[in-house]
């Protein structure tokens, strides 16, 4: 299996340099990754390093803990926009989902929605599923679906549990069929990566993911 394809090659460490960028995005482009993923004051340089590619560029929102106001929040996806960003992953207010406050994740993205879709921009949710039961995935899987997200992310990278196979079935088994699924977190070599593709992923967030398509031994963990 080529997984190349599916790979948003990430960086997302709050040390990032932009040698960093230089880096991930030329590799994005010799390996035909589907995407990077960087921090959001990295976006204008990303674009620009990928400009004539295949390479998206993606960024993050309200990233890692997703406890920000909704106004912030969209504040960040039109400065992204603005910037050049292709794709916005989002993390929702996961504190909302744990204490049960589904009005507040459904007002949270009917408000975000229709500025991400004004300019035909593709965006990804995530709802950190390691720490959530399969309960209150479920019903993130209905409220997401139904607001006709593109993607739903698994996870940061930054809680004590990323991806899991399961995971991405139980996504996989709630959500409509238009809906993709993006898994992250922990994502380091071939077998893994291939292991979520046949349970349900479209794509896959990883900083290994020349690692992955080489089969070669992780040097750094990263996101």
């Amino acid at each position: 299996m080529k997984l190349n394809q599916y790979i948003d090659h990430t960086v997302l460490k709050p040390t990032t340099l932009i040698s960093d960028i230089e880096k991930l995005c030329a590799e994005a482009i010799q390996y035909q990754f589907a995407a990077v993923c960087v921090p959001p004051n990295f976006v204008k340089q990303a674009k620009a390093l990928t400009l004539g590619s295949s390479v998206k560029v993606a960024t993050v929102i309200g990233f890692p803990f997703g406890y920000a106001a909704v106004e912030a929040k969209i504040a960040e996806i039109v400065l992204a926009m603005v910037d050049g960003a292709d794709e916005l992953d989002v993390v929702c207010n996961i504190s909302a989902i744990k204490n049960k406050d589904f009005t507040y994740i459904a007002n949270e993205i009917n408000h975000i929605m229709p500025i991400v879709k004004s300019k035909g921009k593709t965006i990804k949710v995530i709802i950190e599923s390691g720490v959530l039961t399969d309960e209150e995935i479920i019903a993130c899987c209905d409220i997401y679906g139904a607001a006709g997200i593109d993607y739903l992310k698994t996870s940061t990278g930054y809680a004590d549990k990323g991806a899991s196979v399961a995971a991405v079935k139980l996504f996989r088994l709630h959500l409509p069929k238009h809906v993709q699924i993006k898994a992250s977190g922990g994502i380091r070599d071939y077998a893994f990566a291939k292991e979520l593709v046949e349970a349900g992923a479209t794509r896959l967030g990883c900083s290994a993911g020349v690692a992955i398509v080489e089969g070669t031994p992780v040097k750094d963990s990263g996101y």
